[in-house]
């Protein structure tokens, strides 16, 4: 690991991992207290440019490589050194799950408090995601066309915006899912972008819980900025456990084996004909998701797949 050895606030913690870890190793930084996650991949940018989906021409196309460059950014205290330790053992077990983490190496080096507010403005802008949804910074200004709702976020929960797959595969299918008057459980909320969109479409009542207190609080506030907190409560929970009554519509953007494990504790909290609205599944593990389902009583209704990622929606299996 490379250090500067500095007194500034803030370090710059670079992780170069691969496509299919991004998301992963992005959750893996948050859950150690990051204050905020760019990921940096030349391919993806690329593919916004070409798109024609963001208004700067400024904006040109870099090579690009497999290194997927992720940057947290923590707190320059005493507890550096045994965050770092810990990453690095995550980052192992990666490995001995089967997912290719890509060179893993890190690094990290100090940055002032500025420096590290002017680096989310490059790489995060105002995107549509689906028919309905925009995502934008605060920074910028968007006019919402007819029909159209939008999410603010702060940069400091980037990890969550909607920019890659796991995120805008749910947002789509929440256009789809979400109807007036609807009780929806987020379960692994994250920055709480896929519950303030609930909300938006019409839902009357979200829960949205996550076992990291860093990411409860950093949803809490994602809620308050979008004035959902009527509709949105957020708290710390394992799955469910702390979430009372039945969702008619459950969301789990998270991993594979966490959903596994989902399917048999949702009874009681899905009512009867409810659907789940399953995603971060990497598409080596779609067929494990499935038949887990099966095994649990659930139908599979739909499955779409995007840049190696799967998100399903099954119904059944809830209250009868």
């Amino acid at each position: 690991m490379r250090k500067e050895r500095c007194f500034l606030q803030w370090a710059e913690v670079s992780v170069d991992t691969s496509h299919e870890a991004m998301d992963l190793v992005s959750e893996i930084l948050q859950e150690l207290g990051a204050a905020g996650v760019v990921i940096e991949d030349p391919a993806l940018l690329n593919e916004y440019i070409r798109s024609g989906l963001w208004d700067y021409t400024d904006l040109k196309e870099s090579e690009e490589t497999e290194v997927v460059r992720v940057k947290a950014y923590w707190a320059l205290d005493e507890e550096l050194e045994g965050k770092l330790q810990t990453l690095a053992a995550r980052l192992d077990g990666l490995t001995a799950h089967g997912i290719d983490k890509g060179a893993g190496a890190v690094s990290w080096k100090a940055v002032a408090d500025e420096d590290w507010a002017e680096t989310w403005k490059e790489f995060f802008h105002t995107e549509k995601i689906g028919a309905r949804t925009v995502i934008k910074p605060t920074w910028e200004e968007y006019e919402a066309k007819a029909g159209e709702i939008v999410v603010e976020l702060d940069p400091g929960a980037a990890f969550g915006t909607g920019q890659h797959a796991t995120t805008s595969l749910c947002i789509r299918a929440l256009e789809d899912l979400v109807r007036p008057g609807m009780t929806v459980f987020d379960v692994g909320t994250g920055s709480g972008v896929l519950a303030i969109v609930a909300a938006k479409l019409g839902a009357k009542r979200v829960e949205a819980v996550d076992f990291d207190t860093v990411a409860v609080r950093v949803a809490r506030e994602n809620v308050r900025q979008n004035g959902a907190e009527d509709v949105v409560h957020t708290e710390r929970s394992d799955l469910l456990k702390s979430v009372a009554g039945e969702a008619d519509l459950i969301i789990a953007n998270i991993i594979a084996d966490i959903i596994v494990r989902l399917f048999g504790e949702v009874k009681g909290s899905l009512a009867a004909g409810g659907t789940m609205l399953l995603s971060g599944i990497i598409e080596d593990r779609l067929a494990d998701v499935v038949e887990a389902a099966g095994r649990h009583g659930f139908s599979v209704e739909k499955i779409e797949q995007e840049k190696g990622w799967a998100a399903i929606i099954v119904k059944g299996g809830g209250a009868r």
